[in-house]
């Protein structure tokens, strides 16, 4: 137990700040990317597993790899709502809207095949119902004072979010192991720090990286069910990465196909 605690406290944020520097050094984009990588809901679900069985989170999994849709919802909704308000503003809209994606989602019953399906045609439409791109400032440098607010909001929500996901069944377990927690910390830090059209990049930039989060909630979710936890975590993280690295080369490829036509 001693061990999961110290994996809610320390792994999310290393991740953030880690996620923070690449976006200094290599855009939005790229940070989005990365940060929608399973490490934030891969622990939560590790702890689900170990806390209350395979069977419990094989289902839990099924939840957040539906809930990935209300983070689609939500990353939407901040977009458009950042046009007009502030941070606090368009984060605020953006989490109603999540939480009123989650309770239309919660109320559906879908096999695990179409819930797959259903997400990845959710992430083919989102970026097309983002705003006009607009050109990115890096703003104000973010100085390292902010590198400890922003890693200890991360470990809060995951400690939060995991304390209620063992006392509320697996399926809404598995959604509320989705929550945005990387979305809030980075892309609210990011919009204070370097204006709204670097928060609406690490947005889109998160769009591809949630294709490889969808794999990983599925094959997590099947291989639960025969496979010991280790082996169920370390099949579904392979296959998560090879989704990613694969995303990775098909944008720097229609990159360079670009700049090759202008």
């Amino acid at each position: 137990m001693f061990s999961i605690l110290l994996l809610k406290l320390f792994l999310v944020p290393c991740l953030i700040y880690s996620v923070t520097l690449v976006g200094r050094k290599w855009g939005p984009g790229v940070a989005g990317w990365l940060s929608a990588f399973p490490i934030v809901s891969g622990p939560i679900l590790l702890t689900i597993t170990l806390e209350q069985g395979p069977a419990f989170a094989a289902t839990a999994a099924e939840g957040t790899l539906l809930a990935v849709v209300a983070i689609l919802v939500f990353s939407v909704a901040y977009a458009w709502a950042a046009q007009r308000y502030a941070m606090a503003g368009a984060m605020l809209c953006a989490l109603a809207a999540y939480a009123l994606a989650v309770a239309g989602l919660q109320a559906k019953q879908l096999p695990l095949g179409l819930s797959f399906v259903c997400v990845i045609a959710a992430l083919w439409i989102s970026p097309r119902l983002f705003p006009a791109a607009e050109a990115v400032s890096t703003g104000k440098p973010t100085g390292a004072s902010d590198l400890p607010w922003r890693m200890l909001a991360g470990a809060v929500l995951v400690l939060t979010v995991s304390l209620i996901a063992a006392t509320i069944g697996p399926r809404l377990s598995g959604f509320f192991a989705m929550f945005p927690v990387m979305s809030t910390v980075l892309v609210g830090f990011s919009h204070v720090r370097s204006g709204r059209a670097f928060a609406v990049a690490l947005l889109r930039g998160m769009m591809l990286g949630y294709y490889a989060f969808a794999v990983f909630c599925v094959s997590l979710s099947m291989l639960l069910r025969q496979q010991p936890p280790v082996v169920a975590f370390s099949c579904a993280f392979i296959c998560a990465l090879l989704v990613q690295l694969g995303m990775k080369k098909m944008l720097s490829m229609s990159k360079t196909l670009a700049a090759s036509k202008v």
